[in-house]
């Protein structure tokens, strides 16, 4: 996967939009947005490449309150499908109009934790049938994670308040095995490379996961990556 790497893009209002839409093409969805509320000040921040006019219709009639992709993303730790959803409270009232507007409600959100308590939630939508959306998700959703990571950690560190946190502290082999994982290394060739059982491998990985607030190593080594602690492979 080949998205554009935020961290080495100078501070500027739509970097974060630039990022969603190349999210879009890259993974051939056909919008995106991302939310996020800072522990430490409360704010929410968000950035959507929807229609305006969508935007417009959803800030009016307060959608937010009552969407269930964001209140059980929220809950959940693992994305969740918003097929899922269509039988809860509020799904047709949020999604009944949305066609109108160019949304579909066939979407996908990906909650991701962050090691400062901090969450964030990014959403994506396909219109095209079931079984092609079925077939697209298995295909991307490794990438799909790795891509809510770095969107995350990117808008976290953006924040004064979050970027003067202290960074987890992984030790030096967690961040040995992590590199070595972002090389493309199995747990087998690490533990060959480094004269130690694979299962210890997986000891360091479950604690270097734990520390970044990651539920995958491929979540774990791209937040590893934004945060510096690695080199991209």
């Amino acid at each position: 996967m080949d998205l554009i790497d935020l961290s080495k893009i100078p501070d500027a209002d739509d970097r974060f939009l630039r990022f969603l839409d190349d999210l879009c093409q890259t993974l051939e969805f056909d919008h995106a947005s991302y939310a996020t509320l800072n522990p430490v000040s409360g704010t929410v921040q968000g950035f959507a490449n929807y229609r305006s006019d969508w935007v417009d219709h959803y800030t009016r009639k307060a959608l937010h309150r009552i969407d269930p992709t964001l209140h059980f993303g929220r809950k959940s730790i693992a994305p969740v499908d918003w097929g899922r959803l269509e039988r809860t409270a509020h799904f047709h009232s949020v999604f009944d109009d949305a066609p109108q507007f160019g949304m579909s409600d066939q979407g996908l959100t990906v909650p991701v934790r962050g090691p400062y308590g901090d969450f964030g939630l990014l959403s994506v939508t396909r219109d095209c049938p079931k079984h092609e959306w079925q077939s697209l998700k298995k295909k991307v959703m490794g990438n799909l994670q790795v891509a809510a990571v770095h969107m995350h950690d990117n808008v976290m560190q953006s924040d004064l308040g979050i970027a003067t946190l202290h960074r987890p502290a992984l030790s030096t082999r967690e961040r040995e095995i992590l590199q070595w994982v972002a090389e493309g290394k199995s747990q087998q060739d690490i533990g060959d490379i480094l004269s130690i059982s694979h299962r210890t491998v997986e000891v360091h990985l479950r604690s270097g996961r734990s520390k970044l607030g990651a539920l995958t190593t491929a979540q774990a080594v791209g937040r590893a990556i934004s945060l510096g602690l690695v080199k991209p492979g």
